[in-house]
């Protein structure tokens, strides 16, 4: 019992003395976990034991790439298809190219330099898309672009897994501390999985049927499960089958050979549509965090630093050549993509590093007769160091951010799937109370909004909204603004506001507008522009905090009432004539007709009300 406890306590001391120090400093949570993880496997013993955690961390990869599969909706990926194959697929053909040239330079046999470029072409899941959150820019072009590539190269695992048996040579070969090469046909002994007697081209049939099987299997027998646990009405249900699907197929693809995250992303992927997926993603986010922790710790503590010391010049030099090689095709991939200035930085540093699935594919090689012991372990090291230098990398990226200080990250717009009889662009606080009484009423709404933290609280809450600029005429156009019955236009932006409203009126001279003003002068704006009902923001909690007053000084709640609804009577009456005075260019306040017709206006008001008084005192 004292050895069991004891590790958990050092792990956890470690992480909570070295992430919050390393946030603190700004070099975010990943460096933190990563270097309590060095500074762990430094100590005598404690090293090798979080080495023979690794599988059990690796849970933490697994249910990230679970919820990132479950917000990959099959439509989701059909819209970013061309970025998925042609940004994603050229990153990974050209690297993968770029490293085969650059490892037959050592004489590696052909089919082994193809397997490390192979290896190599994958960058880090785990460390970019956490540090990307972390920095709040996975919705900015770049982050946009570097989430793209990182999605190709997760689905490119499956072809890399049915092509690896099929590049298995005969003589293993590995390079010597002075950087020669030796063959090491024997040195290799690998754990025995399913597929173990099964010819190269066999090997690659059974992965391809076994992903089919996790694909159809998760389509035809999720709904009648999630079903059933419905039945019991226990919440813990949820997390148990939630916990079943994800290490049910993480076995399973470990049982066969296979990468257990790859299963997990599958498995997301396939239950992107239920009606559970909201249910799921919260009940699995709680242990991918500390999973993932643990994951960046057994990361820095996995280092062989008996491998390390004895070649730290060559093992460092091929890390860092690595960074330098696929940095020089991810920055020409992303200006020839439109990237510029601080995003191309962004996509360039941010997957210059290997990833994760190069552990898989190594191991995965070996078992096929791929890499020997000697290579596979030289491998598995410059995968970690690149690893551990890219929290350095960003680091860099935030250096050379602030030279381009004045140029703003640009969000990507969503892709707009949806349409429905009424478009509201903007949903602050006045724009979601809208969105909630239409839509519970039974009416669809198209949400648009170019505030990122309100798109991803109403996310959060189940609510669908698109991010993008609601005054940019395609975004309209794909909201359905041809079709639509209504728009309700509630901008924090007047300018952007009355932008909107005008293109929209000139585009469908019949669809009802309906927009928030902040005071009389922006009514007057708006109704010039076209809207028909025009709702000034404090007008209406005005007047029921007025109706309030009348009613504790005197009046009765029907009388005070009575007068509230004369004021809202007379002040839509008096706003349609003020409009006809009104000129955009020209101060109110200056404007004789325009003031004497506001106090006559005024003093109409103040005998309606009083004529109202006495006609209920006489009853």
């Amino acid at each position: 019992m004292h050895s069991m406890l004891l590790l958990p306590t050092i792990y956890l001391l470690a992480a909570v003395i070295a992430v919050p120090l390393a946030s603190r400093l700004g070099l975010g949570s990943v460096l933190g976990y990563l270097s309590a993880g060095v500074l762990i496997g430094l100590m005598p013993g404690l090293g090798e034991a979080t080495r023979s955690l690794q599988h059990f961390a690796e849970f933490g990869v697994v249910m990230m790439l679970f919820i990132v599969g479950l917000e990959l909706t099959p439509g989701t990926l059909w819209a970013m298809r061309h970025k998925l194959v042609g940004l994603g697929g050229l990153q990974i053909l050209l690297t993968c190219l770029a490293v085969f040239v650059a490892a037959s330079a050592f004489g590696l046999a052909w089919q082994t330099s193809l397997a490390i470029g192979l290896v190599l072409a994958l960058s880090s899941t785990a460390i970019v898309l956490q540090t990307l959150t972390e920095k709040g820019l996975v919705q900015t072009s770049g982050g946009r672009s570097v989430f793209s590539v990182l999605l190709a190269q997760d689905i490119a695992v499956i072809p890399f897994l049915a092509l690896i048996p099929l590049l298995g040579v005969a003589g293993l070969a590995a390079i010597n501390a002075d950087g020669s090469i030796a063959l090491a046909s024997e040195e290799a002994v690998h754990d025995a999985t399913l597929f173990e007697s099964l010819p190269a081209w066999g090997v690659t049939l059974a992965t391809l049927a076994t992903i089919a099987v996790v694909i159809v299997a998760g389509m035809f027998l999720s709904k009648p499960l999630f079903r059933y646990i419905h039945a019991t009405r226990l919440r813990e249900m949820y997390t148990a089958l939630a916990l079943l699907i994800v290490i049910g197929n993480a076995y399973i693809m470990t049982l066969l050979g296979l990468s257990p995250a790859l299963g997990a992303f599958l498995a997301g992927v396939v239950l992107a549509n239920s009606e559970f997926r909201h249910e799921l993603e919260s009940d699995i986010e709680p242990f991918k965090g500390l999973l993932l922790g643990l994951f960046f710790i057994t990361v820095g503590a996995s280092i062989n630093f008996e491998v390390l010391t004895a070649e730290p010049a060559l093992l460092l030099g091929l890390a860092c050549g690595l960074i330098m090689l696929k940095g020089s095709v991810l920055f020409v991939l992303g200006y020839g993509f439109g990237l510029r200035k601080r995003e191309l930085w962004l996509f360039t540093l941010a997957l210059a590093q290997a990833g994760e699935f190069g552990f898989v594919l190594v191991s995965f090689g070996g078992q096929q007769g791929v890499f020997g012991d000697s290579l596979g372990n030289r491998l598995n090291l410059i995968i970690t160091l690149s690893m551990l230098m890219t929290p350095m990398l960003f680091l860099a990226y935030d250096f050379v951010s602030n030279r381009f200080e004045g140029v703003k990250h640009v969000s990507e717009p969503d892709k707009i799937d949806k349409q429905g009889a009424v478009i509201i662009a903007g949903v602050g606080r006045f724009g979601q109370i809208v969105n909630r009484l239409v839509e519970s009423s039974g009416f669809k709404t198209v949400v648009l909004d170019n505030n990122l933290k309100r798109i991803q609280l109403m996310r959060n809450f189940g609510y669908r909204a698109f991010l993008g600029d609601p005054t940019r005429p395609e975004l309209l156009r794909a909201a359905g603004l041809r079709d639509a019955a209504v728009l309700v236009v509630s901008l924090d932006d007047v300018e952007a506001g009355l932008r909107l409203v005008r293109h929209a009126r000139k585009e469908r001279p019949d669809i009802h507008i309906i927009a928030r003003a902040r005071d009389r002068h922006h009514v007057f704006a708006l109704y010039e522009a076209g809207a028909n009902d025009i709702v000034r923001e404090l007008f209406d909690s005005s007047l029921r905090a007025g109706r309030y007053v009348l009613e504790n000084v005197g009046m009765t709640e029907y009388e005070a009432a009575e007068a509230e609804q004369a004021f809202y009577a007379h002040d839509r009456l008096a706003l349609k004539e003020l409009a006809e005075l009104w000129k955009p260019d020209q101060d109110m306040s200056t404007n004789e007709a325009y003031r004497k017709r506001v106090r006559e206006l005024e003093k109409e008001l103040e005998l309606s009300l009083q004529a109202l008084a006495e006609g209920k005192k006489s009853d």
